[in-house]
């Protein structure tokens, strides 16, 4: 099994404890994100301890079906019957053995007693001494410790730590080979893409900033005002520009959406459900002071979070909207263009949302396609006569993109898909109904579905 290369040899108990405490937090029910946020706020690590504990909480949610596979094989009672922080421990401790190349076994192993004995533990700390230890002498006698069934759905499933009916769905979509690779993709940790705001300054400015500050940065293919961190540690507000508002940070991905709503300086855009409000301020950016965006949400305060980060790239024509999207009668023939970039469930971010595979279920997807349904329905009244709508979401399951176009059109016979120019995106996926879908594996880039309507 190949392992996560790190800059460290070892780190201090008090970022396995703070993964550790995260980690009963998701356990709990809470958001990886939101835990990990909260905890370190109130921590005083060091940049790299912080990067460290990051990697422990995010990897071990990612690959929690494989590390219960190798409780389950390991020890002498499974993973769903052992005490929740036990189990935790355990998690700690395979996931540094089997992914984690700079982290010596030793290290795994006694600093995982160590944090069992910490936490109530000290009768089991040799249950996580020899668990651990006989997945070292495994892996020395050249064999993978985690045995896979027979059934190659099921074992792709363990291998990568994904549930079964996901892992079926990508099979019915692209195969075995292709499905193996996306979900490698998938437990990557996630590339950073910025967004030059052309309100501010150049991407060549830019550039120049991060060059200067000994940062790597590149250019993204078929993206022109975007670039892309590589490697980088340490908070993005540190960075060149940041405070001057010069950049935004927003997957390549997402910034082709609205370069396929192509919003004209002097426009009125209406961005129906606009939090966190990436693609609102590219709009801002784009209309210039003579245009007007609109970024409606539910929550007053996500949209607060949209106002804040205008003011800092200098964008005075954003403006909210807090009520329900799904009822916008003040804005019905208001707008030339309109966004729906639908709540979804995120199955083309799975990398940077860790417990998102394990959140959503087949139930789930078709609460969320009804919503989105009834948000595409109430925002086309809000275009213009020759207005353009586009509907878009950050995942990849075909009854929240394609299925949700099709019932729009056939209920809709007067909207019709307006498919993008040729070279879009630098040769992103276009079906031939028009419409694009964005696959991670192939792109380098999150999971998208997008689609450009008109008014027949």
């Amino acid at each position: 099994m190949a392992k996560l290369v790190t800059t460290r040899t070892a780190a201090p108990a008090g970022a396995r404890q703070l993964a550790l405490n995260v980690l009963l937090q998701v356990q709990a029910g809470a958001y990886a994100d939101v835990a990990l946020h909260r905890t370190l706020s109130q921590a005083k690590l060091s940049e790299s301890d912080r990067a460290f504990a990051t990697e422990l909480v995010y990897g071990i949610v990612r690959r929690q079906r494989t590390l219960d596979a190798l409780i389950d094989q390991l020890g002498t009672r499974p993973a769903d019957k052992q005490p929740p922080v036990l189990r935790l421990v355990l998690h700690l401790g395979l996931y540094q053995l089997r992914y984690l190349t700079a982290v010596p076994d030793s290290a795994a192993v006694n600093t995982s007693v160590d944090l069992a004995k910490a936490n109530g533990l000290g009768k089991l700390s040799g249950v996580v001494n020899g668990l651990l230890r006989q997945y070292i002498r495994q892996s020395d006698q050249g064999a993978d410790p985690l045995r896979l069934p027979d059934q190659p759905a099921i074992a792709l499933g363990i291998r990568h730590s994904y549930p079964d009916w996901l892992i079926a769905l990508w099979l019915d979509q692209l195969g075995p080979e292709e499905t193996d690779r996306l979900c490698q993709w998938f437990n990557q940790v996630p590339s950073i893409d910025l967004r030059v705001n052309r309100q501010q300054t150049t991407v060549e400015a830019v550039k120049t900033a991060f060059a200067a500050a000994d940062i790597a940065i590149e250019p993204i293919a078929g993206v022109p005002w975007g670039l892309r961190l590589m490697n980088h540690q340490g908070a993005l507000t540190n960075l060149p520009g940041y405070e001057a508002g010069w950049w935004s940070v927003q997957d390549a991905s997402a910034q082709m959406v609205g370069r396929l709503l192509d919003p004209q300086p002097g426009e009125t855009v209406l961005d129906v459900c606009a939090a966190p409000g990436g693609k609102a301020t590219q709009m801002a950016e784009i209309v210039g002071n003579e245009g007007k965006v609109w970024a409606c949400d539910r929550a007053p305060s996500r949209l607060k979070k949209i106002t804040a980060n205008a003011t800092r790239l200098g964008l005075t024509n954003l403006h909210t909207h807090a009520g329900d999207s799904t009822d916008l009668a003040q804005f019905h023939g208001q707008a030339d263009r309109v966004l729906v970039d639908a709540p979804c469930s995120g199955l083309g971010t799975l990398h940077r949302h860790a417990d998102a595979r394990w959140r959503q279920t087949p139930d789930s997807i078709e609460t969320l396609a009804k919503l989105q349904s009834a948000l595409l329905s109430e925002a086309a009244r809000c275009v213009k006569p020759g207005g353009t709508l586009v509907y878009a979401t950050c995942t990849l399951h075909p009854a929240e993109n394609k299925a949700v176009i099709e019932s729009f059109c056939h209920t809709h016979p007067t909207w019709q898909v307006q498919p993008p120019p040729p070279g879009f995106g630098n040769g992103l996926e276009v079906a031939p109904a028009g419409w694009i879908r964005v696959w991670p594996h192939r792109q380098n880039m999150d999971g998208f579905f997008m689609v450009r309507l008109q008014q027949a």
